[in-house]
């Protein structure tokens, strides 16, 4: 409920305010797991691509973040839940492992940080949790900034699978895989071909 509430109010402020334009939602799995990736460089990027996708969307969210009682249970209430940010967090992992087990979507912005400017690199948890779950990834790349009045662009890439994705099957290989797929997107002369049939804009 909470959730359905918060996607109505965010898609209001992304169609008046930023004026979106969402391509290759056809892209989009409509069951099982799903593994989300995309770039960061706004808070505003977690609520965008959860309301921009048509599944409920579980984010990784900073731990720093559910130190705030109110703010921590709103992020649980909606489905966030923490990850330790600089090291491997064991019990992250083994919930996101029990999310897409489960044939939920789960989401995370593999920077591990916002971004100042071009694509950063990428942490090797996103490959470590996709060679672990064997889950399809998506990859969905924004393109800013947040600014009143100024387009807010999102491309929606096909998924990703490790058995036919032409990686040697290493977390390194993986994880770049997911990074280059990203790049594409935000390309300006591959974006319209990865993410082809403009779905709506504000």
């Amino acid at each position: 409920m909470l959730y359905s509430l918060a996607k109505a109010l965010f898609w209001l402020l992304f169609t008046l305010v930023f004026r979106w334009d969402v391509r290759g939602l056809e892209h989009v799995p409509k069951g099982g797991p799903l593994l989300v990736v995309a770039n960061h460089f706004s808070w505003l990027d977690p609520p965008l691509v959860g309301t921009v996708l048509p599944r409920k969307v579980h984010f990784m969210a900073k731990h720093e973040l559910f130190r705030y009682p109110l703010f921590g249970w709103l992020l649980r209430r909606v489905g966030a839940f923490p990850v330790r940010r600089g090291h491997p967090d064991r019990q992250a992992l083994r919930h996101s492992l029990e999310l897409l087990r489960r044939g939920e979507v789960v989401g995370l912005f593999p920077e591990g940080t916002r971004s100042r400017g071009a694509l950063g690199p990428f942490e090797p948890g996103a490959g470590l949790l996709a060679l672990r779950s064997g889950a399809p990834v998506l990859p969905v790349a924004i393109e800013g900034p947040y600014r009143i009045g100024r387009r807010i662009r999102v491309r929606v890439g096909p998924p990703l699978y490790w058995d036919r994705a032409g990686t040697d099957g290493s977390v390194e290989a993986v994880t770049d895989r997911m990074r280059e797929a990203i790049a594409a997107l935000l390309a300006p002369d591959t974006a319209g071909r990865a993410a082809s049939g403009r779905i709506y804009a504000g």
